[in-house]
């Protein structure tokens, strides 16, 4: 007992513990142990000696790594031992140099020499870079029904390019380029298990989606009502190459018909689209027919998403059942999001920021131009990182103008409403705009729109769990002219799960202005 108990210290950093085991026997009844335990002082980091062989020891390109191994070593002088710290530290270490340039590092030697008398421990710690490796040609495996020429271009536009240095970053953004395209639903990028060092090949093993893809669906939603979706996917249409997602989404107050046609992208990550959307919305009295018409080149990313397009829109109005002229225009936009975020699926940390701007001009009754614009922001940060029990603070803002003449004939489509899961909350979905005899509201040339969260992560018996409270506050105003901005409160809590796909979101706000409680669900995260 003794022994083992020394051993179990051990790993703890404790290795002159005092144990007294005590046998305590009467007769006729069973034997009674005492065993008392002194674990005495803790051992600590005396000298932390890192040597570094191969290529990583003296190349100039390796100074940031070698930089990285001395700050970021986890066990640093002063700091208590234990085997477990002691184990994590090397893998952490050998991961500095495999993460970047040196996939086939390895770890030479390592001593963690005790000296009991003084409580110390001293760490050695050798590690063999080898040979730094570049990225070489690109080698798709599992190819049939689409050129895997896209599969190479969408790994090259990830960072992996003939000449480049190893980095397994770029080997996971790969991965999720080739995922995210919809063509391939699993791939697997590493290099070659053999292979020069100067031009090492790279695998691209890839499971290809089927030509064509139906999609069938029916949910509810708190803003919403019931819906039911329809959604036709074709790959490759037949003599054009191109991607067509047809679909069809028929809700309690609105029903959409929509196509979209996409080229694969180019060798720079850009790729010709064109769509069409027609929309019949119903709001209470009032009915708005809309069609919607785009061309133009889109550039999706990891972290950077832009697009230029000409669209044209136009909406026809009944109010209470009197007509309105249709409202006609042509707009040239670009579109700008720019993802700073810790966790594209359930962000911790980080910014998100997205720009649209447009130059139009209305096409019926009279020709008038007009310039419309759209940003939206939204940031995490932490609060009490020193704390044992973290949490953050989440705030969202957005802002749109539309300039032109006062009786310029402007699409809805091309002004705001608020309200809604992602935007008031409190309030039903586009029922904050400006008002009409009618009772109901139409969309305003001008909208402003803030949110402020506190995110709270629940523990259970001292661990995290995937559970975390909200409470929340949020404000929100559309108008014709800036004197007009009144913003319509919300406020309220709820309770968030972090699954895999992202978090599950339920809020209960309520709504200061319409005095009414309402229940919002949604789920995932997206920017």
């Amino acid at each position: 007992t003794p022994k083992n108990l020394r051993d179990l210290l051990g790993t703890q950093g404790y290795f002159s513990p005092t144990v007294d085991v005590q046998l305590h026997a009467a007769d006729g009844a069973l034997p009674h142990v005492r065993i008392r335990v002194d674990p005495g002082p803790p051992t600590r980091i005396a000298l932390v000696q890192i040597t570094l062989e191969g290529d990583a020891r003296d190349a100039p390109e390796a100074a940031a790594q070698r930089q990285r191994l001395q700050e970021e070593w986890a066990l640093p002088v002063g700091q208590t031992f234990s085997q477990s710290a002691w184990d994590a530290a090397k893998s952490r270490a050998l991961r500095t140099l495999t993460e970047q340039r040196y996939p086939r590092a390895r770890l030479v030697n390592s001593l963690a020499d005790i000296v009991p008398p003084q409580h110390e421990a001293n760490l050695y710690l050798v590690l063999d870079s080898g040979p730094p490796h570049f990225f070489g040609d690109v080698a798709v495996e599992g190819a049939q029904r689409y050129d895997a020429e896209m599969a190479r271009r969408l790994v090259r536009l990830a960072g992996v390019r003939p000449g480049a240095p190893y980095d397994e970053a770029a080997l996971q953004a790969a991965q999720r380029r080739l995922t995210d395209s919809g063509y391939y639903p699993s791939a697997f990028v590493l290099l070659a298990p053999e292979g020069d060092p100067q031009h090492h090949t790279v695998l691209a093993r890839v499971r290809e989606a089927p030509l064509q893809k139906v999609v069938i669906g029916v949910g509810a939603s708190t803003d919403r009502g019931a819906r039911f979706t329809l959604e036709h996917t074709h790959h490759r249409l037949p003599g054009l190459g191109w991607r067509a997602l047809s679909r069809l989404q028929a809700e309690r107050d609105t029903t959409t018909l929509g196509l979209d046609l996409s080229t694969p992208v180019d060798d720079k990550g850009w790729r010709w689209l064109t769509a069409g959307e027609l929309q019949r919305q119903t709001d209470g009295p009032r009915v708005t027919n809309s069609e919607q018409w785009r061309i133009g080149q889109a550039q999706d990313g990891l972290a950077l998403d832009r697009s230029y397009f000409l669209q044209l829109d136009r909406a026809r109005v009944r109010d209470m059942g009197i007509p309105q002229p249709t409202a006609t225009a042509v707009s040239a936009n670009y579109a700008w999001t720019r993802r700073v975020f810790d966790d594209l699926t359930a962000p911790q940390r980080g910014y998100g920021l997205a720009v649209e701007l447009g130059a139009g001009v209305t096409l019926s009754q009279e020709r008038q131009p007009y310039l419309r614009t759209r940003v939206r922001w939204l940031g995490y940060w932490p609060v009490g990182s020193d704390s044992p029990r973290p949490s953050r603070l989440a705030l969202r803002l957005e802002g749109g103008a539309v300039w032109s003449a006062p009786d310029a004939p402007v699409p809805v489509t091309q002004r705001f409403l608020a309200g809604g899961d992602n935007s008031v909350r409190g309030y039903t979905q586009r029922s904050i705009g400006v008002p009409l005899p009618s009772g109901v509201v139409e969309a305003g040339k001008l909208l402003s729109v803030a949110s402020l969260e506190w995110q709270r992560p629940l523990w259970r018996d001292g661990v995290k769990t995937p559970w975390e409270s909200v409470v929340f506050l949020d404000a929100g105003a559309v108008a014709n002219r800036a004197a007009d901005l009144k913003p319509q409160v919300g406020v309220g809590a709820g309770v968030r799960y972090n699954s895999p796909v992202g978090p599950l979101q339920a809020d209960l706000a309520y709504g200061v202005d319409s005095k009414r409680l309402r229940l919002h669900l949604s789920v995932g995260f997206a920017f």
